[in-house]
């Protein structure tokens, strides 16, 4: 149980100590995040809608 006290100790010690983001910053994080998840996203879509194009096309062939 001794243990366990000292982990939460720290635990709470070390939050003290953690820079926590102002919400203007988290705002320009947040956006961040989603712009590289559409970017992301997009080029998945792309690149899947261009292989299936190149794959059907090349069935054709036969």
């Amino acid at each position: 149980m001794e243990k366990v006290k000292r982990f939460f100790a720290g635990v709470k010690k070390e939050m003290i100590r953690v820079r926590w983001p102002k919400k203007n910053e988290m705002i320009k994080y947040s956006i961040a995040v989603l712009a590289c998840i559409i970017v992301f996203a997009l080029f998945f879509v792309l690149s899947d809608f261009i292989l299936a194009g190149i794959r059907s096309f090349m069935e054709g062939l036969k």
